[in-house]
């Protein structure tokens, strides 16, 4: 992936934190700007227009969540959410205000810069889809073009990375996905994940069926999941 002009904000107020962050990605070839409280880091997507926010969850001001609704009602872009806690409420919370994906502290910057640039690379290939596609099966309907979604005729709100998964599902009714494929060709994840990776799949999982249904995608225990054509 080219990162010339890729940009990207980083919020976090530990003062030490967001300096090895900044450093790491700009040592990749990243722009890099921070802002180390809630409001900053409203103020600072708005001006900068980063093609990603690196975003901490406990922040001065308001909190990262407050920070996340905010500027995904501005405008789509991916958030890579920074967590203390790896508590399940708190994810899907993080999750259904708009974050794509998470890292709990301590983590290595070689991970955070994986993340980033798996998630920008998924970006670009939804960004690369041209011709009008719709899947439909039983009352799902699932627009790619528009990114729509809705169910028995109701429209349900998918973060993007909740569409993604979704999409990869419906393009392979009933096939169980292993996590390990899941985690590969929908986060882009090229490095290990452990309990990390399977709390990602796990938690968007969980949201879909709380958005969509809980009978639409079914637990293969051992290994994965698949979805279940709806009536």
């Amino acid at each position: 992936m080219d990162r010339g002009g890729r940009r990207v904000l980083v919020v976090e107020d530990d003062l030490t934190i967001a300096a090895s962050i900044a450093a790491r990605l700009r040592a990749e070839g990243f722009t890099v700007d921070v802002a180390h409280d809630g409001p900053a880091a409203v103020a600072g997507e708005a001006e900068f227009g980063p093609d990603l926010v690196v975003l901490d969850v406990m922040l001065p001001g308001f909190d990262g969540l407050e920070v996340c609704r905010r500027i995904q009602a501005r405008r789509p872009v991916p958030v890579l959410m920074l967590t203390a806690r790896a508590d399940e409420t708190d994810l899907l919370v993080g999750l259904g205000v708009g974050a794509d994906d998470y890292l709990t502290k301590p983590f290595s910057m070689r991970v955070l810069s994986a993340r980033v640039s798996a998630l920008l690379r998924r970006v670009e290939r939804s960004a690369q889809v041209t011709a009008p596609e719709r899947i439909v099966l039983g009352d799902l309907e699932i627009d790619i073009d528009q990114r729509r979604v809705a169910r028995g005729g109701v429209p349900a709100q998918l973060t993007p990375i909740e569409f993604d998964l979704l999409v990869h599902f419906a393009r392979r009714p009933r096939a169980v996905q292993p996590r390990e494929r899941l985690l590969s060709e929908v986060w882009d994840w090229d490095v290990p994940t452990g309990g990390a990776g399977t709390r990602a799949v796990d938690s968007h999982i969980k949201a879909l069926r709380r958005k969509l249904g809980a009978d639409l995608i079914r637990t293969v225990h051992g290994v994965g999941y698949a979805l279940e054509v709806p009536a």
